[in-house]
C-alpha cells in the first residue's frame, strides 16, 4: 500500500505541476521506477525480505546499548552523509573516487565477513576474526564514554536480582541476599 500510494502521489503531483511540469513529471516518473525496482529486488527473492528485518534488530540492539547512537545514526544518515555527497557532485572525479573506494571497502568487508562465517579455516589466523583492526573500528565501546558525556545520555543499568530471558537462552544472575536464579527455578516460575 505505502509504495503504491506513494507512487501515486508523485503522479497526481505531476499532473499538477503547472510551470514545472516536466520537472514534476520526471520526478514521479523517478519514484515510479524506485519503487518497481524496490518491489522486484525485495518481494521476489525470500533472503532479500529478512535484511531490512534483521537490520533493524540490529541497530534496536545497539541503540538499547549505546544510547547515544540513535542521534549520531540519524545526524550521519541523514545529514551529513546527503551533505557530504553534494558536495561531493560539486567535482565529479572527486567523488567517483570517494564513492569507488566506499564500494571496494564495502566489498571488501562483505567478502571477509561471509569466509569468516563459511570458510574460516581457510583464512589466515590474523584475518579469521575482526580482531586485528583497532578497537574503534571494530566497536562502538571506545566511543560510549565520550559520546555518553557529551550527549548526557544515561546507561541502562541491569538491576541485581533479574535475568535476562530470550527464547532459548536464560542468564543466571545473583540474587541481593546471595542467593542464585537458575533457569530450572525460571521454569518453574514460567510455568505457574
Amino acid at each position: 500500500g505505502e509504495i503504491v500510494g506513494s507512487s501515486q502521489s508523485s503522479g497526481i503531483n505531476a499532473e499538477y505541476g503547472g510551470e514545472h511540469r516536466s520537472v514534476t513529471i520526471q520526478v514521479a516518473v523517478s519514484h515510479l521506477f524506485f519503487n518497481i525496482f524496490g518491489i522486484l529486488l525485495f518481494y521476489p527473492i525470500p533472503v532479500m525480505r529478512t535484511l531490512p528485518i534483521e537490520g533493524a534488530k540490529r541497530l534496536g540492539n545497539t541503540v538499547a546499548k549505546y544510547r547515544w547512537f540513535a542521534l549520531v545514526y540519524l545526524l550521519l544518515v541523514f545529514l551529513a552523509i546527503p551533505l557530504g555527497l553534494v558536495a561531493l557532485s560539486f567535482n565529479i572525479y572527486l567523488f567517483g573516487v570517494v564513492v569507488g573506494i566506499a564500494l571496494l571497502l564495502l566489498a571488501i568487508f562483505v567478502i571477509l565477513s561471509l569466509l569468516q562465517k563459511y570458510c574460516v579455516h581457510r583464512l589466515p589466523t590474523v584475518l579469521q576474526n575482526w580482531k586485528f583492526l583497532p578497537a574503534p573500528l571494530r566497536s562502538l565501546q571506545p566511543y560510549d564514554a565520550v559520546f555518553s558525556k557529551l550527549l548526557f545520555c544515561i546507561k541502562k543499568e541491569e538491576p541485581v536480582g533479574s535475568t535476562i530471558m530470550t527464547k532459548d537462552f536464560v542468564e543466571v544472575l545473583p540474587l541481593r541476599n546471595g542467593g542464585m536464579i537458575t533457569p530450572e527455578k525460571c521454569a518453574s516460575v514460567a510455568g505457574d
